[in-house]
């Protein structure tokens, strides 16, 4: 008996018994979903439908790549790394702006209809690609990090409170989907000019809370990049993928030292005596 038994499994295949496997524990076969992308260019274009193939354990991307191998060899899409580090595949997804690599298929139904299109508050380059060059412009406005005179590189000394406190920010992998949500660039085209944004504007909060930084970064989020436009509606907060408080941690502690830098009534009578000649 024993040997029959031994000789029956030995006789099973590969594939049946990884048939049989899934079958035991009942895992997911694949099916076929309903996708509209968004096809066009900067003159315009329209939501096309698709129906693919989806696998289980897959994200967005990799149906936006079968696409592109089976059915819409002409598809453009950014991506680089597929690990949401990179921060290149973001565009919409039934309206929220998402990572691509980070949305997985399991939160959608095999019935429901997946849209994905740019994101709306850039220019659209071609199909799912936008040019995000707004977002390196008011990078580069930003100043660096400025020690104090005569203040070395490895001469930097600060509290560990200090490092903790700002070091949330450094999560950011600038997929700028923040940029995009936001009201103030999304809904407003020329804003753009005299506004960073919440990533930018983030930057500069972080810089302030250093403790060796010796720019007046107050003065610049104010007056420059246009801190007092931000209405503090979270949105940015919420389609954070790496879950950074962008408005309860940097946009709204910024806003308080500026109001009582400027409206503080014993500051302001600070700064006057301050001026006074001697």
């Amino acid at each position: 008996m024993t040997d029959s038994i031994t000789e029956e499994k030995a006789s099973v295949g590969p594939d049946e018994a990884l048939r049989n496997a899934q079958a035991t524990t009942g895992a997911k076969r694949s099916y076929q979903a309903h996708f509209r992308v968004w096809r066009g260019d900067a003159e315009g274009g329209e939501l096309v439908d698709y129906t693919v193939e989806v696998n289980e354990g897959e994200v967005v991307l990799d149906i936006i790549h079968r696409l592109q191998s089976t059915q819409a060899g002409d598809l453009a899409v950014r991506w680089n790394c597929k690990a949401g580090k990179c921060g290149s595949c973001s565009a919409e997804i039934n309206g929220r702006p998402r990572l691509l690599c980070m949305t997985r298929m399991s939160t959608f139904g095999p019935d429901d209809v997946i849209t994905v299109t740019p994101l709306r508050a850039f220019p659209v380059m071609k199909d799912l690609v936008t040019d995000v060059s707004y977002n390196y412009t008011k990078a580069q406005e930003v100043p660096a990090f400025a020690p104090p005179p005569g203040l070395k590189p490895g001469e930097y000394r600060m509290a560990q409170v200090d490092v903790e406190r700002s070091q949330e920010f450094r999560k950011c992998i600038e997929c700028f989907l923040c940029q995009n949500v936001c009201h103030v660039v999304r809904d407003h085209e020329d804003n753009k000019e005299v506004y960073a944004g919440p990533r930018f504007l983030m930057r500069i909060a972080e810089l302030d809370m250093h403790p060796l930084d010796a720019l007046d970064r107050q003065h610049v989020a104010q007056d420059e990049h246009g801190l007092g436009m931000c209405n503090i509606t979270k949105c940015c907060t919420e389609v954070c993928p790496e879950h950074i408080k962008i408005t309860d941690n940097a946009l709204i502690p910024l806003k308080e030292r500026v109001a009582d830098r400027k409206f503080d009534p014993l500051v302001r009578l600070g700064n006057i005596i301050r001026r006074r000649p001697n």
